[in-house]
């Protein structure tokens, strides 16, 4: 099980990090959410994370709460959730 999980996040890592290596730098920050919340919270599902932290990224208010919301869901603790969601908002 957890080999699985460790294959899975680390197929995410790459996925997000070949996304991140062709686009501007100012989209980074939803890679950094995206380790922030797995790294502190290694229970939350990678793809939750990752969508969560792609909503986040077009830096609006709206954007921010919803992905604080779909964290949340997961387990994420309130303050990690709330500092990941503002990370990948930042530009």
């Amino acid at each position: 099980m957890l080999k699985r999980l460790a294959a899975t996040v680390g197929g995410f890592a790459l996925a997000l990090g070949g996304a991140v290596a062709t686009a501007p730098a100012a989209h980074a920050t939803p890679q950094a959410c995206f380790y922030e919340v797995l790294q502190s919270h290694p229970g939350a599902d990678p793809a939750v994370v990752e969508e969560a932290c792609l909503t986040a990224a077009d830096g609006s208010p709206e954007s921010v709460r919803a992905c604080y919301f779909q964290l949340r869901r997961e387990y994420v603790p309130a303050q990690l959730a709330l500092d990941a969601c503002r990370r990948a908002s930042q530009e």
